[in-house]
Parts: structure tokens; C-alpha cells; sequence
């Protein structure tokens, strides 16, 4: 039975099916492999209740795993746009929210961006311009929970069962906006803390929320989002307009002849940070890429090895037995 999973508790799984939601657990195969459902997934369960399949995502936003282990981190899937939530009182900041961009661009889900406790900042214009420069294309969305101002232009969104995704750090109003959104205080939510502007984080786990026609996801806020791979030329679009006037085609705009970019900064054009920023997430996508495919080779080698330990134990059973 076709069904999706709505819910993630550690190893249990609320599952949204034709007969109304069920608590479910996966396989210990699946178990083995590493291959957990996220919320948003598309799943297989059996008549027994259990999830035996996941079905391909049209769309999954993922991270890399904290620690040192290279390994990606599915968060959620089959969403059709990701709000990146940010507040516009002290959490405000560009480079993260490129960061941000960069990793929603490459899940294959719309970008927008919601900027929450409009009530709290003077300097509302000023930010959304800052934020205008990075978002080419990108719907930005000013909002106030507490005076319910925007609110309504979320709404425009929750159609046609549409599936959003919400990502931010801790305590930017992510789980408040949700409780505006569903009219009632169905998540649990903290008062800002005194002396840096922030509500106390409450989410621990991802929940998918019916809200009108459409669905919501809210996530845990994130202290940190490394990054798993990224799409640099959607969210560096301006660089990329202005790379193909370089001289050379494999331009590393840091010092050549007839570097078009280096000559935007310097006329004003664009601005040093963004170079900086761009050539740092750009560093570090294909440092994870070289990580990663270095890993799939180590895992080869080991493979190969393997098997060639197990043929020469083979050789000497035989040698034995003679």
C-alpha cells in the first residue's frame, strides 16, 4: 500500500495512508543498508503495517552528517518549495542565507524566503534589499507572527496538496509561523529569550502538517548545515553572467589577465563578498565531492581486497586438503 510518512520519532514512523495514519517501523534490511525514510517519502507498507520500500524523491534536501563520517543526510523529501526562514533581528545574515540557497537550489525544490519577526526590526527595507542582491528570482516574504502581518501571503502558497518544507536555525519563529498558519497552538513554542533576540528552540523532529489544501514541514532548527553538495550556479547567477566575459573559460578569478569578474569589483559592479562567499562554498562542494568519491574508491579497494583474501584462504584449504 502506497502511503507517505508524515512524521519521524528515532526509529518510529507516523505514516499518512488511504486508511488514516499509522505507527510504523522499517525492515532490518533497510535498517542494515542505512536507508531511513524521511518525512515527506513516499513509501511501500505492508499488510503487516511495516515499511518495506521507499519510493525515488522528485525532490530531497540534505546535508552532510555532523562528525567526521562522509555521509549524507536526507531531511526531507518530495517537497515542492523550501522556505528558508530567517528572523530579521539578530539571525539576519547574508552569507548564511547564500549558504542556505545554494543547498535548496541543488534539492531540486523551489527557494523562498520568509523573514519573520518583522515587529522587532526598524530596519525592515534595507534588510530585504541586502537580500534582494543575493536572490535573483527568489520570492522574499516579510512576516510577523505576532501581528499576524504576511500571513496570508504564506497561505497563497498551501494549494493543490503543494508540500513545503521550512529550514532555518534555532528560533527564528519557524514553528510559530506553522501555529499562525493551522489557528491553533499545536507546537510548542518558547518566548524570546532576553539580551539576543532569539525564541528558544523547541522542534525535535521533523512533522508534516496538513494546513488548508497544502502541507507544512516543520524541522529542527539547525546549528549547522555542511554542506552535503550544492548548486552554485543557480544561487551565484550574477557571477556566473559575469565569468563568461573572462578571457580564459577555466577563469579562477583570483588574479588572471582579462578576468571579468575581478574587474566588476573593481568598478563596482559586484561586491568583494560575494566573490569571497561563492569562491568558498565552491571550495568546499568539490572538497566534499573529492571526499565522497575518494570514499566510493576506499570502499572498492576494500571490496577487491576482500575478495581476493577470501580466494587465497580458498587456495590454502585446498593446498591443505592435498
Amino acid at each position: 500500500m502506497k502511503s507517505r510518512i508524515i512524521a519521524v520519532f528515532k526509529d518510529l514512523y507516523k505514516v499518512e495512508t488511504k486508511n488514516g495514519e499509522i505507527n510504523s517501523h522499517i525492515t532490518g534490511n533497510m535498517i542494515k543498508s542505512g536507508d531511513f525514510p524521511v518525512v515527506g517519502d513516499k513509501v511501500e507498507v505492508s499488510t503487516e503495517g511495516q515499511i518495506v520500500e521507499i519510493y525515488p524523491r522528485k525532490s530531497v534536501l540534505s546535508r552532510k552528517t555532523s562528525g567526521k563520517a562522509i555521509k549524507e543526510q536526507p531531511i526531507v523529501s518530495n517537497v515542492d518549495y523550501i522556505f528558508i526562514v530567517t528572523s530579521l533581528n539578530k539571525d539576519f545574515n547574508i552569507a548564511r542565507m547564500e549558504r542556505y540557497l545554494t543547498v535548496v537550489y541543488d534539492s531540486g525544490a523551489t527557494p523562498c524566503f520568509i523573514l519573520t519577526k518583522a515587529d522587532l526590526e526598524e530596519e525592515v527595507a534595507s534588510k530585504v534589499s541586502s537580500l534582494e542582491e543575493i536572490a535573483f528570482g527568489v520570492s522574499i516574504h516579510v512576516v510577523s507572527s505576532y501581528e499576524g502581518s504576511g500571513i496570508e501571503e504564506i497561505k497563497s502558497y498551501l494549494k493543490d496538496n503543494k508540500v513545503i518544507g521550512l529550514i532555518g536555525s534555532s528560533g527564528v519563529g519557524k514553528s510559530t509561523l506553522i501555529n499562525k498558519l493551522l489557528g491553533n497552538e499545536i507546537i510548542e513554542t518558547q518566548e524570546i529569550r532576553g539580551g539576543d533576540d532569539k525564541g528558544k528552540h523547541t522542534t525535535t523532529r521533523r512533522e508534516m502538517y496538513r494546513v488548508g489544501e497544502g502541507y507544512i514541514i516543520d524541522t529542527p532548527g539547525m546549528r549547522e548545515l555542511q554542506i552535503w553538495s550544492g548548486d552554485t550556479s543557480s544561487s551565484f547567477e550574477d557571477i556566473g553572467n559575469i565569468a563568461v566575459r573572462c578571457r580564459f573559460s577555466d577563469c579562477t578569478h583570483t588574479g588572471e589577465p582579462g578576468c571579468a569578474v575581478r574587474e566588476a569589483i573593481e568598478s563596482g559592479e559586484l561586491k568583494e563578498k560575494r566573490l569571497i562567499s561563492y569562491q568558498k562554498l565552491k571550495k568546499e562542494i568539490t572538497n566534499m565531492e573529492n571526499k565522497v568519491n575518494h570514499g566510493h574508491k576506499y570502499a572498492e579497494k576494500e571490496k577487491i581486497k576482500n575478495m581476493m583474501g577470501s580466494l587465497d584462504m580458498k587456495k590454502k584449504v585446498k593446498s591443505l586438503k592435498k
